[in-house]
């Protein structure tokens, strides 16, 4: 048994793990792109390893860094069979459609074809129970609480070893997702240490964070821009959004109706936002209750959805005209590109504007710059003057901290007999890397 590290190593993005079974036979979990300066280590996102003794993929979730490679693996000749959740293959299409457009291809007849073969080879299964794939091997499948179908592998092989892939673990208290169990047992545990030097806000902090904000944005009729990852981020928002406005009219004897909008302008947002809707059966109880009593905790009054380009544009003009209080959630959550950039070009010089980033930065993107807490940012090639007040609630993160990474290797029934970290910068992997280890745990 050997792993091969094809990226998310030495870094947080670009997943992509390589579990070497016999001698020429292997599986792969996740195929990521690099972001930020990863990116800069590796430009080429074409695939570089040999695709011959790989018998099958392993997705963890969605997100493009743990997926995003993978039009390039079947450009490379990839043609066995994907296994994820049933959620991440509902999910899977419009993640992959969306990547194709912006970072392989603009042809929809080449986009068709991609998005064919994915689907033939998407196998969907349950959670909690064993499947058996291929040389004797079985998988199980379990929620991570990371986003709606984020999956923790493990991967019995034929000598009965247990290897486990937790992909990105969830912090526990998201208000939509079930909270991460952990496995009984791993002869090796391949575990994420994004946050292993941090311990995040709680979720009564994260939620007072929020809500301060959005009284702030009522009082000086500014606009708050919140860059949220499409998947999973902008749906709890709206989760608590809701809760926090009840609280505010309740407080204020007055509807909020005329006097705030909640923007969300991202198509992709909104299609995902009307999937985890359809999978509600997918969601915590807490949350499964409001559906039943009827209650929509994803639509509210005050909720604009923004569609087209041309929509995109009058929306801008409109809050820069009118100078109306706004929250904006848009994307992406780095920064990087997407239309959250063209409201930070807009009302970053604006006093007036809050920018609350809830989601991980990686280093190099404009978003790590903005939180800490440059006076100017460059985005699409242009320098931008900072007036905004920039904040940062880790409480809204959808990876689990330190205290909350321990504690998912101590909840294990048998101590895991080796660690491997992965999908972490130097400071997060060395400071949990001595944690558990001064526990007694073998980590490399």
């Amino acid at each position: 048994m050997k792993l091969i590290h094809h990226g998310a190593y030495d870094g947080v993005t670009g997943s992509c793990h390589e579990l070497r079974y016999d001698d020429k036979k292997s599986l792969l979990v996740d195929c990521g792109i690099f972001q930020g300066d990863d990116a800069k280590k590796h430009p080429n996102p074409e695939i570089e390893f040999s695709l011959d003794p790989i018998q099958s993929l392993l997705l963890t979730h969605v997100h493009i860094d743990h997926i995003g490679r993978v039009p390039y693996l079947f450009a490379a000749g990839f043609d066995k069979p994907i296994y994820c959740s049933e959620p991440t293959a509902k999910l899977v299409p419009l993640v992959i459609e969306d990547a194709l457009r912006i970072g392989f291809t603009r042809s929809r007849r080449l986009i068709k074809k991609f998005l064919n073969l994915i689907d033939g080879a998407l196998v969907p299964l349950p959670y909690g129970k064993w499947h058996a794939i291929h040389d004797g091997i079985q998988i199980r499948l379990s929620p991570a609480g990371h986003v709606l179908g984020s999956t923790i592998f493990e991967v019995k092989l034929p000598s009965k070893k247990i290897v486990v892939f937790t992909g990105d673990i969830g912090p526990g208290n998201d208000p939509l997702l079930k909270k991460p169990v952990s496995p009984p047992q791993a002869d090796l545990l391949v575990m994420e240490s994004t946050y292993g030097d941090k311990l995040h806000e709680t979720t009564d902090d994260r939620e007072a964070h929020l809500e301060k904000v959005i009284r702030h944005t009522l009082e000086d009729l500014g606009v708050t821009i919140i860059p949220a990852f499409s998947l999973g981020r902008t749906q709890s928002l709206l989760y608590e959004l809701n809760r926090i406005f009840e609280r505010v009219q309740k407080a204020q004897g007055s509807t909020l109706l005329k006097r705030i909008d909640v923007i969300v302008d991202s198509p992709l947002a909104s299609r995902f936002t009307e999937l985890y809707k359809e999978m509600s059966d997918y969601w915590r109880i807490e949350a499964q209750h409001h559906v039943s009593t009827k209650e929509q905790p994803l639509v509210f009054e005050n909720l604009v959805t923004v569609g087209d380009h041309r929509e995109h544009k009058s929306t801008l003009d409109y809050l820069a005209k009118h100078e109306l209080p706004a929250i904006v959630i848009a994307g992406s959550g780095m920064c990087t590109g997407g239309r959250v950039v063209n409201y930070l070009k807009r009302f970053l010089s604006d006093k007036r504007t809050d920018v609350v980033f809830v989601g991980y930065q990686a280093s190099g993107t404009p978003g790590h710059h903005l939180v800490r807490g440059s006076q100017w940012v460059r985005l699409q090639g242009r320098k931008h003057d900072v007036a905004a007040d920039i904040h940062r609630i880790s409480g809204y993160s959808a990876h689990a901290d330190q205290a909350g990474l321990i504690d998912f290797v101590a909840s294990m029934d048998e101590p895991p007999k080796q660690i491997r970290l992965v999908h972490g910068d130097y400071r997060p992997k060395r400071i949990l890397r001595e944690k558990l280890t001064a526990m007694g745990y073998d980590v490399d």
